[in-house]
């Protein structure tokens, strides 16, 4: 089904008797049962102020349309959504209606904040055919109970986006990174802890363990790029072996994307952690290969096919399962357990905006 407008939308989800599959661009690769429900649809601009810093657009439409038309006036998505396409090996085109639902964020929500942070407003039909609108166009405008928030990031369990409106900022002009070679986990995350406690605005901290280098990205206007770069390199020479790169966008494209684990067999999980805590961690997960983003607090890990890495984590956090065979997705769930009374604030959740319980059932657990 791939309903043309909103109300038809409605229809359908007020008529529907067994569960639904809610899709974008289909690329998540989603174990849910039921007949899909495409977004696809629903596409177009409604509304954009480039000097307002507002975007208010159709779920339906893809990121890459969203892109370029930000890009025609120097502007961005500063939470920087990564595609999955790569990591999950699924085809189609994401939608900003999927980012917005997973409340995607890249490299960059170190220093701009997640998805969430950008939303300034939403439209959806819940499980029981409403159409319901909230949030406004601007900051200013918050009123009631704040849907968007909690729209962002419900893997369209409560409610079909069908609208979102969100802030936009404008395009760095220029971007460095520093490198900081030789290193182990440990001093990497020093060194991007160093660098985020600096004043000197970083965006991006990450770490590979295989070259055992850190990265730091800074951007902003020409001169002040080169200054800030400069001093980072200098302070954090003490730590490995500090190198100045100009740009660097492919780098970085490829750690919001976890490029290193495309094409590699076995099951994938993002843990969110402390920084410091990273260090205690990364040898107990036993792992066939790392990734850090976050400055250390985001853990991506590739790990032999069923493995139960929740078992294995030994400090305050949570765990999402990936990618992995659905028998697996199954038996170990795809998101961490909630602790019992915010399970059952979830639970109401549901039942209050999707009565029938029919929008991507069995999902979130």
């Amino acid at each position: 089904m791939t309903p043309q407008s909103e109300a038809e939308l409605a229809e359908m989800i007020a008529g529907a008797s067994g569960p639904l599959c809610i899709q974008g661009g289909g690329t998540r690769g989603l174990d849910v049962e039921g007949g899909v429900l495409s977004t696809r649809g629903l596409s177009g601009v409604e509304l954009y102020e480039p000097g307002a810093l507002t975007l208010v657009i159709k779920a339906g439409t893809p990121v890459a349309e969203v892109e370029a038309l930000l890009a025609a006036e120097n502007q961005r998505l500063a939470f920087e959504p990564m595609d999955c396409r790569g990591l999950l090996g699924t085809a189609g085109e994401p939608t900003i209606g999927g980012v917005i639902a997973v409340n995607v964020s890249g490299p960059r929500r170190i220093q701009t904040g997640a998805a969430r942070d950008h939303l300034l407003g939403v439209r959806f039909v819940d499980g029981a055919g409403q159409a319901v609108k909230n949030g406004g166009r601007v900051m200013k405008n918050v009123t009631g109970y704040d849907l968007v928030k909690l729209m962002c990031g419900a893997h369209g369990t409560l409610g079909v986006l069908t609208e979102v409106s969100l802030k936009v900022l404008p395009q760095a002009e220029a971007m460095a990174t520093v490198a900081v070679a030789g290193v182990g986990l440990s001093q990497a995350v020093a060194a991007m802890s160093a660098a985020l406690g600096s004043p000197y605005d970083v965006t991006g901290a990450a770490y590979d363990p295989d070259s055992k280098t850190a990265f730091v990205r800074v951007e902003g206007f020409g001169a002040s790029v080169n200054y800030r770069s400069g001093k980072l390199a200098a302070e954090l020479a003490d730590l490995g072996d500090t190198s100045i790169t100009a740009d660097g966008e492919r780098l970085w494209q490829g750690i919001r994307d976890v490029s290193a684990f495309h094409g590699k067999d076995g099951d994938v999980w993002r843990i969110s952690v402390k920084p410091s805590d990273a260090v205690i961690l990364a040898p107990r997960l036993e792992a066939e290969a790392l990734q850090f983003d976050w400055g250390g607090g985001l853990i991506w890990a590739r790990v032999a096919e069923g493995t139960d890495l929740r078992a294995r984590i030994n400090v305050p956090g949570h765990a999402t399962l990936v990618r992995a065979r659905a028998d697996t997705r199954s038996r170990l769930g795809v998101f961490q357990p909630q602790p019992g009374p915010l399970a059952a604030i979830s639970e109401g959740l549901r039942r209050q905006f999707d009565p029938k319980g029919i929008l991507n059932p069995g999902l979130m657990g």
